[in-house]
């Protein structure tokens, strides 16, 4: 071989996310073709199979990604997450990671979703009181046509509607009239969007934005409303396991997404929108701001999350969701 240089050693890394692969692609071929001695084994899954993936103590993946953001908090909590000191990490603003071990790496508006014909027949909504006002006064329009996140199903559509209860005093008369409309509950954005698009919904409540947007790209039946009242903002999360089997490899792939390099691509060819300022793009935190305005409200991550997964809590909390969604619609 000559100077004692030795060919690359495959190095494997399992990923275990809950983020659409055709969306988050750019990002892993970029990753590969930087690395290209690291065998990427991506794995899609539901929030809530990310999070029972990250608990599998005898086959643990070395990095975990997913939007449900309290679950994931959760589990560094539990110490299932090793902090990284490289100066990505250590740079990486303050408000977009916890203990140097989980990074918010995104920055994804949620929001509402209607079809165009909708508006033939009624005021499409811009608001949260837009939304009520909607399902009370053509309920019989709506019956059967409106969909939004399973909370009991889904990781993220329980931490939207826990945020929602913080900003919409109403949240649960929202609720009521939804289950009044007899609304339809999916698991994610993908099946939400197809639904309003095969003519199945007209209207859809608290989807994520990053694949709403692109969605309606393609589909120009399909209007994309970012709320005018608040905006809840999600970031995906992402950390590398405490157990990783691999863990250089997995540290550089976590450091790739906080990196200029990683974030200039979320920023010019994902709808993920990134984090970082000294990036431009289509899709970015600040070009967010800029065209929404004051009223995007990034869900914090700070220990008021941890409370979301109690276990006590949670079941009170789906319980008056069972309740109030079927309090008017039996």
């Amino acid at each position: 071989m000559g100077l004692g240089v030795s060919p690359a050693v495959a190095e494997p890394l399992i990923v275990e996310a809950a983020l659409d692969r055709p969306v988050f692609q750019p990002v892993l071929d970029a990753f590969s073709a930087e690395y290209p001695q690291i065998t990427l084994d991506y794995r899609e899954r539901s929030t809530l199979e990310a999070d029972r993936r990250a608990r599998d103590a005898e086959n643990p993946p070395d990095v975990v990604i997913s939007s449900a953001m309290p679950w994931q908090l959760a589990l560094s909590n539990e110490g299932r997450a090793q902090a990284l000191d490289s100066v990505e990490a250590q740079q990486w603003p303050a408000w977009a990671k916890w203990r140097n071990e989980v990074f918010g790496f995104t920055f994804e508006p949620v929001v509402m979703a209607y079809r165009l014909e909708l508006a033939s027949h009624m005021p499409p909504p811009t608001t949260h009181r837009d939304l009520l006002d909607l399902l009370t006064d053509y309920r019989d329009w709506l019956r059967g046509r409106v969909v939004t996140y399973s909370p009991r199903d889904s990781g993220v559509g329980y931490t939207l509607l826990q945020q929602d209860a913080r900003y919409t005093p109403r949240i649960w008369d929202l609720v009521a009239a939804m289950g009044a409309a007899n609304v339809d509950l999916a698991q994610d954005t993908q099946a939400m969007l197809e639904g309003l698009s095969d003519g199945r919904y007209w209207l859809g409540y608290n989807l994520l934005g990053s694949y709403a947007m692109v969605w309606a790209q393609s589909h120009p039946d399909i209007i994309v409303q970012v709320p005018n009242d608040y905006s809840l903002v999600l970031m995906r999360m992402a950390f590398v396991h405490r157990d990783a089997p691999h863990p250089q490899a997995a540290r550089r792939f976590v450091d790739f997404l906080l990196s200029q390099r990683g974030q200039r691509i979320l920023a010019g060819r994902t709808p993920l929108f990134s984090v970082r300022d000294d990036v431009i793009g289509p899709y970015t935190a600040q070009r967010l701001r800029d065209q929404v305005g004051d009223h995007l409200y990034p869900i914090p991550i700070n220990a008021t999350l941890l409370a979301f997964v109690d276990p006590l809590r949670r079941q009170a909390f789906l319980r008056r969701w069972d309740r109030e969604l079927n309090i008017l619609s039996e």
